[in-house]
């Protein structure tokens, strides 16, 4: 990847956001916010230069899918990929995800491995 991508972290979990933030540290994508749902993050993304967003589905104010929406809805943020994470691989979520544009789709917890292979193909579907 020939420049850094500034990824947002969002998720209600301080703890799973510093996992995240410290995985993609060792993977290499070192420039990283955070926000603790949804409304915040599209916040940060309105104002910001933001890359990627990795984003957890079940938090409150606003959840993944309603960011997901929200996103791609937004002619400045549409091209933005979105990475789903969940602690339940529930199939309609899976099916929601994909129809909504999301990039991807992770279960927790994940390890090191499948955040990288998962950003990979993202990335190679995207030319990046």
């Amino acid at each position: 990847m020939s420049s850094p991508m500034k990824f947002l972290i969002v998720d209600d979990f301080s703890t799973m956001r510093r996992i995240v933030r410290n995985l993609l540290k060792e993977i290499g994508h070192t420039d990283a916010d955070e926000a603790e749902d949804g409304s915040i993050a599209l916040n940060k993304l309105r104002n910001g230069n933001f890359n990627f967003v990795v984003t957890d589905i079940n938090m409150p104010n606003m959840n993944g899918f309603q960011l997901l929406n929200e996103i791609k809805a937004d002619e400045n943020l549409k091209h933005l990929p979105v990475l789903m994470v969940t602690a339940e691989a529930r199939k309609e979520d899976i099916v929601q995800a994909a129809q909504g544009g999301a990039a991807g789709y992770i279960v927790k917890p994940f390890t090191k491995a499948t955040l990288e292979d998962k950003l990979a193909n993202i990335f190679k579907k995207l030319g990046l």
